[in-house]
């Protein structure tokens, strides 16, 4: 069996939570409610200083325990014990980390944690430094069903020009996903094949994270008691049966000039993931020049970040990668003990 982290990536209201759901069913896997922040602590890894030291882990466990931003209270860990657990483990910002998602799992006597966040589709490069034996799913659902569902969405403050061109960014992240990444790393999966046979679908999906499939996963009304905060009323569609209730439903959501956008700016990408176009008449050139400048201040902004990150790459005070799980050991040259199990290992330390 694997030990290895799981993330679920995507568009934003792609399905996620539900697959977050259906993972934390089985016997072996917990995936949390949201966290905010393991991309942010990436990016201030300089401010923690050494993490080699005993006191700058402690700091850094600190204020992810302590700092509202980061939903760490959601979690129902206790503070005190994540602080000295991350004392006493190793001195990488990745081990830090994945502490506490090993914790949250340990909340379930599981052995084995994912997390998900749509975001991080295009952030996996980050994601694997931090965990370089990681998995991740992909979740891709009808872009103009996304488009939609976040106009609707209470937290979602921005335009259709900017939901459009938020699923494309998730789309084109995926493609190059799927031609660097194993086989064994990265995987694609469909909304709509999802609810259509959840049975068939979680088997094969199993089978990429090398998990025995197991019935529960696909009813995960009860994990959604435990890995839904009360307070995110837009995700109560998943305190049901996995349904294709809202499969095809942006025909009498969206208004007429945004499916012609949709059509025209993500139609190549939408017929090459399986989804079949309307017909709708052409977009405004008004609409097209817009979300055209939508998408280029975007891949902008994307390209400063990543030149950033570049810059800070060359001058980190620690290690970045974790220590916890049988594989990130080997990868960094850490024997395994004889006749003991990579589980086990993990448990004893």
């Amino acid at each position: 069996m694997s030990d290895r982290p799981i993330f679920v990536v995507g568009c934003p209201r792609s399905g996620t939570t539900m697959l977050q759901l259906m993972l934390h069913s089985h016997p072996r896997i917990a995936v949390p409610p949201e966290t905010r922040f393991l991309v942010p602590v990436y990016h201030r890894r300089r401010s923690f200083g050494d993490l080699r030291v005993e006191e700058r882990r402690r700091a850094l466990a600190e204020w992810i325990a302590g700092d509202r931003s980061t939903k760490f209270r959601e979690l129902k860990l206790d503070k005190e014990d994540f602080v000295q657990q991350v004392v006493d483990g190793p001195g990488t910002l990745g081990s830090v980390l994945g502490t506490t998602f090993r914790m949250y799992a340990d909340r379930f006597d599981k052995p084995r944690w994912g997390d998900k966040r749509p975001s991080y589709v295009k952030q996996v490069d980050i994601l694997l430094r931090l965990f370089p034996d990681a998995q991740f799913i992909h979740l891709i659902r009808d872009g103009r069903d996304c488009v939609s569902s976040l106009k609707e969405m209470p937290w979602y403050t921005l335009d259709s020009f900017h939901a459009i061109s938020t699923w494309a960014e998730a789309i084109d992240a995926g493609n190059r996903l799927r031609r660097m990444l194993p086989e064994d790393t990265y995987y694609e999966l469909r909304y709509e094949d999802l609810t259509d046979d959840p049975a068939t679908e979680m088997k094969k999906l199993c089978h990429f994270l090398d998990e025995d499939f197991d019935p529960s996963t696909v009813s995960p009304r009860e994990a959604a008691t435990v890995a839904v905060p009360a307070h995110k009323v837009w995700h109560s569609n998943t305190h049901g049966e996995v349904t294709r209730a809202r499969v095809g439903s942006w025909a009498k959501r969206l208004e007429d000039w945004e499916i012609s956008l949709c059509e025209q700016v993500l139609g190549d990408r939408l017929e090459a993931n399986g989804y079949e176009l309307s017909g709708a008449p052409a977009a405004a050139k008004e609409h097209l020049v817009t979300c055209h400048k939508t998408m280029q201040k975007r891949r902008a902004n994307r390209m400063r970040k990543m030149v950033r990150d570049r810059i800070n790459r060359l001058r980190e005070p620690s290690p970045v990668a974790a220590l916890l799980t049988s594989k990130q050991q080997l990868l960094a040259g850490i024997p395994q003990p004889r006749n003991e199990s990579p589980e086990l290992a993990q448990r004893a330390r």
